[in-house]
């Protein structure tokens, strides 16, 4: 079994060192050099070629590849470009100019038939209107985008509002700067993307030779011949119209401020006026013992303040005030139409003033549509007069409530009726109380009593109204002026009526009157032969009315 096995082993042994040594000849018979012919080096050499052709053309491939894809990236940033399609319409234009240009030429020449020359003249006139769409890229190949927004001439300032118009137009020049900056800077990217693109396509055709790229290399040259003059154009334009923006800038902003200067010191003159004004109220207000006065002068000094305001402001900013006269007269009429109650109320307001018949904390009562209102004057302005409703005899009888602010325009001075009960001074009015006593009372005595009483209660008034009448006898003509208290006597049909009449303060005329009521109305009722009446009725419940006589007929004698 041994033996065997070694017998394998020594047998593979020889095996494998013959296949080394059969190995080691064939190497050696390789290695020997042997002799090419001629043909066996041109073979050689083709394939040489043909192997570094298809190497090179794999390489071309590869390179077009890489610049079409290039290509594309560029198209899809040009794809949205503004310029561009103008640039179509541009193109466009020029397109349907030759195509006119060719029909007007076709119907110029002779053999036509009329129907073939009407066709040509309508084909004319759809051309004519399409090139009228388009008129703004005749000679521009980005249109009305190759000049600027005009500049307008700017009117001067001459009043405030006009800074604000101003500074608006200023703005809005900077912006039409800024926007045609920004074309500029547009056409000058869209000229680079064009160039790489131009140096794509060159390349592409220098790869592969297609009459395609060509056409393409021919159009987009011509197109970036194009915009490059545009961009000269822009760029020139956008200088020239930068300085002209900057001057008529420059130009605004000088009138604004010397408006500043203008409104700064009418500003600094209205602040005088309304200082001095003051200082001339705080020393008139140490003259003045009443404060009626020291408000009618308070009123007057605004007016005069107000006033030379206005023609300051007038004189300062209208170069000729004729004008404003020639138009106040043409509006005239129609202002005069429209406006008629205020100019009433200003006439009226211009009479109340200058006449005194109304001021400020006067009692007066107007009366309108059958509407009383009786109250104290607390403002008279140029359009109304403000009151202050007050309990009073009015309120008491007629109205029921009192305390009310009433608004009463000037102009009710010339056709309603405005009674004044404290006018020129005067602060006293007449008020009468009436009782009534049965006829078979003792009037006389009654009314003797009545005289006392108001006497008593009154003489303060009446003192005071004589001397309140005697100074207003400088100004009218007093006649009837007695201030003593008047009792009379008059017959009712249920009584007799005692009508006392007195001076009272014209501010407190139920104060009285609720005082010396009671008193009266004592006095009587102490009196045995004086007796208060009232309306009374008698009925006969039980007794039988007699049938009358019947008349005698006439010419009868009875």
């Amino acid at each position: 079994m041994k033996k065997g096995f070694f017998t394998y082993i020594f047998a593979a042994l020889l095996l494998l060192n013959f296949c080394v040594y059969a190995n080691e000849l064939d190497d050696d018979i390789l290695d020997e050099p042997k002799e090419l012919t001629a043909q066996d080096l041109a073979n050689q050499e083709i394939a040489q070629r043909q192997a570094a052709l298809k190497e090179r053309s794999m390489q071309d491939l590869a390179q077009i590849g890489v610049l079409q894809k290039r290509i594309e990236e560029l198209n899809e940033k040009l794809k949205d470009n503004i310029l561009l399609k103008r640039y179509s319409n541009y193109l466009a234009y020029r397109k349907i100019s030759k195509e006119l240009e060719l029909l007007k030429q076709s119907a110029k020449s002779e053999g036509k038939t009329d129907e073939h020359y009407s066709q040509l003249n309508n084909k004319i006139r759809i051309k004519q209107n399409e090139l009228e769409l388009i008129s703004e890229y005749k000679g521009s190949p980005i249109g009305s985008l190759l000049s600027p927004p005009e500049v307008e001439k700017y009117e001067d300032i001459t009043n405030p509002f006009g800074i604000i118009n101003a500074l608006s137009y200023i703005k809005k020049l900077e912006n039409n700067k800024k926007e045609f900056i920004t074309i500029e800077k547009d056409i000058a990217n869209l000229i680079s993307l064009l160039g790489k693109k131009v140096f794509l396509y060159l390349e592409l055709y220098n790869l592969d030779q297609k009459t395609q790229y060509k056409e393409i290399l021919t159009f987009l040259d011509k197109q970036k011949k194009d915009f490059n003059m545009v961009l000269e154009i822009v760029s020139t334009t956008e200088e020239v119209y930068t300085r002209k923006v900057e001057q008529v800038t420059l130009e605004i902003k000088s009138q604004i401020s010397s408006q500043i200067e203008k409104i700064f010191t009418i500003f600094i003159i209205v602040f005088l006026l309304f200082f001095m004004s003051f200082l001339i109220k705080l020393g008139l207000k140490k003259y003045f013992s009443q404060n009626e006065s020291y408000y009618l002068t308070n009123k007057i000094i605004n007016f005069l303040v107000v006033f030379i305001i206005v023609l300051i402001v007038l004189f300062s900013y209208i170069d000729n005030v004729s004008y404003v006269v020639t138009i106040l007269g043409f509006a005239s009429a129609g202002i005069a139409i429209a406006l008629k109650d205020w100019f009433m109320s200003i006439f009226g307001w211009l009479v109340i003033v200058t006449s005194g018949s109304i001021q400020v904390g006067d009692r007066i009562k107007v009366t309108r549509n059958g509407l009383e209102v009786v109250g104290d004057v607390l403002d008279i302005s140029l359009f109304k007069i403000t009151i202050r409703e007050d309990i009073t005899l009015t309120s008491y009888m007629v109205n029921r409530r009192t305390g009310r602010i009433f608004f009463i325009p000037n102009n009710y001075v010339f056709s309603e009726m405005i009674a004044n009960y404290t006018h020129s001074g005067l602060r006293t009015v007449w008020d009468g109380i009436d009782i009534t006593i049965t006829f078979d009372s003792n009037h006389k005595k009654a009314q003797h009593i009545a005289k006392e009483i108001l006497k008593h209660y009154s003489k303060g008034y009446t003192d005071i109204t004589r001397k309140q009448l005697s100074k207003m006898r400088s100004k009218y003509q007093l006649r009837a002026t007695g201030v003593e208290p008047r009792v009379y006597t008059f017959v009712e049909p249920y009584g007799i009526v005692i009508s006392s009449w007195y001076l009272t303060n014209s501010y407190a005329a139920l104060v009285l009157r609720s005082t010396m009521s009671p008193e009266i109305l004592k006095a009587f009722m102490a009196e045995d032969d004086i007796h208060i009446a009232y309306p009374t009725q008698s009925i006969n419940l039980n007794e039988k009315r007699e049938k009358p006589a019947d008349l005698p007929e006439e010419g009868k004698i009875i």
